[in-house]
């Protein structure tokens, strides 16, 4: 069973600005929310069997009601997501644990990063099939700086040997639910784990990389909203071309 947990339980403040405005995954591209766009991908995808989703409370009748007019069928269950998106995570594994085997593949996937290719979630499942683990990730262009203060590089790696980190992060449903009960017993809040690479390694557990494409980024500021309407033109253009040339 392979599984994609969808996490789309911001506000969007860094986008919007306002606490009262739209949450970044229901911004309209292209006449369609930033989530669907992100669904669809998993939805279309032949070897995704089932979506879980963690959403705001308040959100949940709306995304119902998208999946529903998109035809997202292989939606499980929409969960109320937690005050972290670690708490959401863990929400939406746990509603995924209660109907699935634990050695279900899991891609964890932000609800606002709508430019996944289908070669990156077929080699997510891959790597877990393979290696236990499968963590999304392009190798850094620029020099990457370490400061604790802000002000001054306490460490500069080399680049050589550094990737950012994006999604989907795919494990075994057990080993990563497993992962946040050890991490829970503690902390809560999730201190500091800014995502599930973080969190496994933080329990000394090993993950592998898996090539990701340099498009797939998270809708995070106004620019990053440009830069998605650029790169969904581009690919609609390209696509475009070759059915002409077919």
């Amino acid at each position: 069973m392979n599984i994609a947990i969808i996490f789309a339980g911001g506000r969007g403040q860094r986008l919007n600005g306002a606490p009262d405005s739209i949450p970044k995954q229901f911004l309209e591209i292209n006449k369609k929310p930033i989530l669907i766009h992100t669904l669809s991908h998993f939805q279309q995808h032949p070897e995704i069997d089932k979506i879980y989703i963690s959403m705001l409370s308040e959100y949940i009748d709306y995304t119902e009601k998208l999946v529903r007019e998109y035809e997202i069928d292989k939606v499980q269950k929409i969960v109320e997501g937690g005050e972290t998106a670690q708490e959401s995570i863990y929400k939406a594994l746990t509603a995924a644990a209660e109907e699935n085997p634990e050695d279900s593949v899991v891609l964890i996937h932000d609800g606002v990063r709508p430019v996944i290719t289908r070669r990156v979630i077929s080699e997510n499942i891959k790597s877990v099939n393979e290696n236990g683990t499968g963590i999304t990730s392009t190798p850094c262009y620029e020099t990457i700086l370490i400061s604790g203060d802000g002000h001054t590089p306490r460490e500069v790696p080399v680049r050589r040997e550094t990737y950012a980190a994006q999604a989907p992060q795919s494990f075994r449903l057990g080993e990563i639910i497993e992962a946040h009960e050890k991490i829970r017993k503690t902390d809560t809040k999730y201190t500091d784990i800014v995502d599930s690479c973080t969190l496994f390694h933080k329990l000394g557990r090993e993950t592998h990389l898996v090539k990701g494409n340099f498009g797939n980024i998270k809708i995070t500021t106004p620019q990053d909203v440009y830069i998605l309407q650029g790169i969904l033109k581009f690919i609609e253009e390209t696509e475009l071309q070759e059915m002409a040339l077919k």
